[in-house]
């Protein structure tokens, strides 16, 4: 893709789960082995009732998406702004949204809407980038 074939408002979505070895690969490379992630017992007793991914997890997938598929190769991360409003469990299926906000044509520049939705439809993630995105 090519930044000049970038649209304002365009969007962009793509499914994706959610499972435990994602989770436990991410707490071994992190060292954030917080139980509420890995221990079904500990977390049955939290207000999240079983275990949910690390938040950071889901930001990493949304920076696989803007790197390896919209806009794609040569994206570079400058910025991530995110809320995290609901639990992503183990198991669910979420849907990454990328919006285009802004150009900024003189620095090939994007701002981006980055978003994770829960199966149910809710919004679990919310958030927006700044990437720097000159493609092929």
């Amino acid at each position: 893709m090519k930044y000049e074939e970038i649209k304002l408002n365009q969007t962009y979505e793509v499914k994706r789960k959610i499972t435990a070895k994602m989770v436990e690969t991410f707490a071994e490379i992190t060292g954030d082995k917080n139980p509420v992630h890995l221990d079904e017992e500990f977390a049955s007793k939290t207000i999240f009732k079983k275990r949910i991914a690390h938040g950071i997890l889901s930001v990493g997938l949304i920076s696989a998406v803007l790197g390896m598929e919209f806009p794609g190769p040569g994206t570079i991360y400058m910025k991530q702004d995110s809320k995290f409003l609901k639990p992503i469990y183990l198991d669910e299926e979420i849907t990454i949204k990328i919006i285009v906000k802004e150009k900024i044509e003189e620095k090939s520049r994007l701002i981006l809407t980055t978003q994770i939705i829960k199966e149910d439809g809710k919004l679990a993630v919310d958030g927006e980038a700044l990437v720097l995105f000159k493609g092929e």
